[in-house]
């Protein structure tokens, strides 16, 4: 439990810090660090802020990084099959930035920001959502541990 204590003593940047790391190709996770925060002095509102714009902003940088890139560099760069990688393009063009709801799951949530990017979805429309679905998981998240 000691890595959590260390990101509980920075406080809400450190809430914000560690959820921005665990919406980037980072392996991460905010939960931990969220359960921890309730234990300090800060308000549930506070909390769902904070871990919710932290992460939606790491999830922008992957979708930033889609966009910088083309298809098959970022399928070499994180080792994945190119036909993959144009199956997520191709299942982003159909659905656009509506996909940016699921980008806080684990596993897909990182390749689902960068296909958005990749897929060239509107920014505004990805921002919004991705912070809706991911403020949606911090929300219920909270209410189990309150």
């Amino acid at each position: 439990m000691e890595p959590v204590v260390g990101w509980m003593e920075g406080g809400l940047a450190g809430l914000f810090l560690a959820s921005f790391l665990a919406a980037t190709v980072l392996p991460f996770s905010s939960e931990a660090v969220l359960a921890a925060a309730t234990l300090g002095p800060w308000s549930t509102g506070a909390l769902l802020l904070v871990a919710s714009l932290g992460n939606t902003l790491g999830g922008m940088s992957s979708y930033g990084l889609g966009r910088l890139g083309d298809m098959d560099r970022i399928a070499r760069w994180l080792r994945t099959d190119p036909g993959k990688a144009l199956r997520w393009q191709q299942r982003i063009e159909r659905h656009g930035a509506w996909a940016a709801l699921l980008t806080w799951l684990p596993v897909v949530g990182d390749p689902i920001a960068i296909a958005l990017g990749l897929g060239r979805a509107k920014a505004l429309p990805v921002l919004l959502l991705m912070l809706l679905g991911k403020a949606m998981r911090y929300a219920a998240l909270l209410a189990i541990l309150y």
